[in-house]
């Protein structure tokens, strides 16, 4: 199978997407900053809701780019023996408690909370897998562009109602996406269409678990099973 990338992107020109949007999103928290203390908790409650009901939105309209779901469920099997043995979830929420420590404000657990949930929800989407990849494949960043709109626009929200956590998903961004776009030149060979939407695929059930827990319906460790996105591109070629 053709990867469905071709050309390559200077190192500069390759992280000026991930740059843009880990900016959006420090933009975006500020605004939802000044916000915050003039919106009362009941709305804060609505407010939201009403987001955890566009994420399953986004994630099941994303989960049906795949087309194998043999592919899906081993890969989030997999993923989930890998992320809970590596203890990742642990791990992203000690690095939240520790940003809580040393800036010693909002409530218990408010600060590391909305890091956990910003950082998966601005990670583990299509656009930003396959944004990062087209920003460092060919330079092209017109979909990491869109998902900063799209991420300032959430971080407005999300910081009015959680707090400055939302803020520090901001360097989460910045590591995942850098990395993939970094890494992309490595990834070109084995990247053909139907592997990026399997990876798609899998990344969108991830945000519907993350949807599910900020309705509070659900108290899925999202973080352990992102693995399974990368599982998703050798079961592609397996099957």
């Amino acid at each position: 199978m053709r990867a469905p990338f071709a050309g390559r992107a200077r190192l500069g020109e390759a992280m000026l997407g991930t740059i843009v949007n880990a900016a959006a999103i420090v933009a975006g928290s500020a605004v939802g900053l000044l916000l915050k203390k003039g919106i009362p908790p009941r709305m804060t409650d609505a407010i939201m809701r009403g987001v955890g009901l566009c994420i399953l939105y986004i994630g099941i309209s994303g989960s049906l780019q795949g087309t194998n779901a043999l592919i899906a469920i081993l890969a989030m099997v997999l993923g989930a023996i890998t992320g809970t043995l590596l203890n990742l979830d642990d791990k992203l929420k000690a690095l939240g408690d520790l940003a809580q420590r040393h800036m010693r404000a909002g409530e218990e657990g408010g600060i590391s909370a909305a890091f956990v949930t910003a950082s998966l929800l601005f990670c583990v989407g299509s656009m930003s897998v396959v944004g990062s990849l087209q920003s460092g494949l060919v330079g092209d960043h017109t979909m990491l562009f869109t998902k900063s709109m799209l991420d300032g626009i959430s971080a407005i929200v999300l910081t009015a109602s959680m707090g400055v956590g939302i803020m520090l998903s901001a360097a989460a961004v910045l590591v995942f996406q850098g990395a993939i776009a970094l890494l992309s030149q490595l990834l070109a060979p084995v990247l053909s269409p139907t592997v990026v939407a399997e990876m798609s695929c899998v990344g969108s059930i991830l945000i519907i678990a993350l949807g599910l827990n900020m309705l509070e319906v659900t108290k899925i460790k999202v973080m352990n099973y992102m693995p399974a996105i990368f599982f998703a591109i050798g079961l592609c070629y397996l099957f």
